[in-house]
């Protein structure tokens, strides 16, 4: 079940762009030629129909949560920045930076943020890289992520770690950690590696890391990878390479794997898978209290 409305002039030019972006794609999943400007960058697969036909029409969610609110952050050039923050359990001094998914910072986002700071006391600082806005359809989602800028994106992700070190939103945190899904799990990394040593755990939900030699020697923070199997983009070449580049540069990666589809996690998801994303929760959440306390 395709969730774009298509109609035939819109399916024609979804696939003229495929046959387009055949010259730079390899097949589903790796990309060749990419820029690799940045963890995040999954941008090549918005040329795939199959892509946008994967990411179903979301379900109505409603953030059900009482601490978060929305607040303003600076970015590493003192510019204003969108966020969704829920403040810390009292006394604790670590912090987890989370990027959203392909349908930017929505309701699902929002209560993700609030889970993860009731298992563990931990503030969450939810950052908004679409600048305000949500996709609905996938069509819209395609031209939020694809119009991200990538300077302005990677300043926000700068600049969240270092506001959460210096104490602007209220507390001065010892420890962070990062986390993103999907376009959110490849910026989940490049946070990790743009904050260096002031970062301490990165998890990656099923999303596009760096693999570059350079940036990979940036890397502090240990790595936990959620893996799809039936996720034919973020496939299992995708994580071999992952493993290997790596390994490569001396860093530390865990992978989890489930037999489960791109996006599984995502409780607004039509295919979601509960008892996967309960497991993988489970698990980040020891990965957190291991290198975070």
């Amino acid at each position: 079940m395709v969730e774009m409305s298509v109609n035939l002039v819109h399916l024609e030019e979804l696939m003229l762009i495929a046959l387009l972006g055949s010259l730079v794609l390899s097949g589903p999943g790796h990309p060749q030629g990419r820029t690799n400007c940045c963890g995040g960058d999954m941008t090549p697969f918005l040329t795939d129909p199959s892509f946008l036909a994967a990411h179903l029409t979301p379900k109505e969610y409603t953030y059900k949560g009482k601490d978060g609110s929305s607040i303003t952050i600076k970015d590493a050039n003192g510019k204003d920045a969108g966020a969704f923050y829920v403040a810390p359990a009292p006394g604790n001094k670590t912090a987890i930076i989370m990027v959203h998914e392909f349908w930017g910072l929505n309701e699902f986002i929002k209560q993700e943020a609030q889970k993860v700071h009731d298992a563990t006391g931990y503030a969450v600082l939810a950052v908004d890289l679409y600048e305000g806005k949500v996709g609905k359809t996938a069509q819209e989602a395609r031209q939020y992520m694809s119009s991200v800028d990538k300077t302005r994106a990677t300043a926000i992700v700068s600049g969240a770690v270092k506001d959460l070190k210096r104490g602007d939103l209220g507390v001065r945190f010892g420890k962070i950690g990062t986390v993103g899904f999907c376009f959110g799990g490849g910026w989940s990394h490049e946070t990790a590696i743009q904050g260096g040593k002031n970062v301490q755990a990165c998890v990656v939900y099923y999303g596009m890391p760096d693999l570059q030699p350079s940036e990979l020697a940036k890397l502090k923070a240990p790595v936990l990878m959620i893996h799809a199997t039936k996720d034919q983009w973020i496939n299992d070449k995708v994580v071999s390479d992952f493993q290997s580049a790596m390994k490569s540069s001396g860093k530390s990666l865990e992978v989890l794997h489930y037999d489960a589809n791109h996006a599984f996690a995502n409780p607004s998801n039509p295919i979601y898978d509960k008892k996967s994303a309960d497991d993988a929760f489970e698990h980040v959440i020891a990965f957190y209290k291991k290198n975070l306390g």
